[in-house]
């Protein structure tokens, strides 16, 4: 499992990181939405993790990018990760074109079932990292 996590905070990348080692994936990063762009044109991923608060272009922007993208990386599964409380933020972000949100602090529970929640919701196969 290859994931690509777009988040300007590296403690918060290295939490995530360490949950992921635990099931034993393989986590790339981007601090920034432009970066994680790039790497999503030059590798392959199975998830995006994406934070919503970035400076530059927001998670929002990002995930509009690559569901405009003409190719099969368009329909990867997105994942928002914030702190994020806002009353219609889960509302702006599905609409955007993510899959699901997570708030932080992120539990290792939480990330491991959504993260196989959107992959089953994605390929039909149920099957969970």
């Amino acid at each position: 499992m290859n994931i690509l996590f777009i988040e300007d905070d590296p403690m918060n990348r290295r939490v995530v990181r360490d949950m992921l080692d635990v099931a034993g994936a393989s986590m790339a990063e981007a601090e920034h939405a432009e970066a994680g762009l790039k790497r999503i044109e030059e590798e392959e991923f199975d998830v995006i993790l994406v934070d919503l608060r970035m400076p530059g272009m927001d998670g929002i922007e990002a995930i509009e990018h690559i569901r405009a993208r003409d190719d099969h990386k368009a329909e990867l599964p997105i994942v928002v990760v914030t702190a994020d409380t806002a009353i219609d933020l889960r509302e702006r972000c599905l609409k955007a074109g993510a899959d699901e949100v997570l708030f932080k602090p992120v539990a290792m529970d939480d990330l491991f079932d959504t993260i196989g929640r959107v992959l089953a919701q994605r390929s039909g196969d149920g099957m969970l990292i």
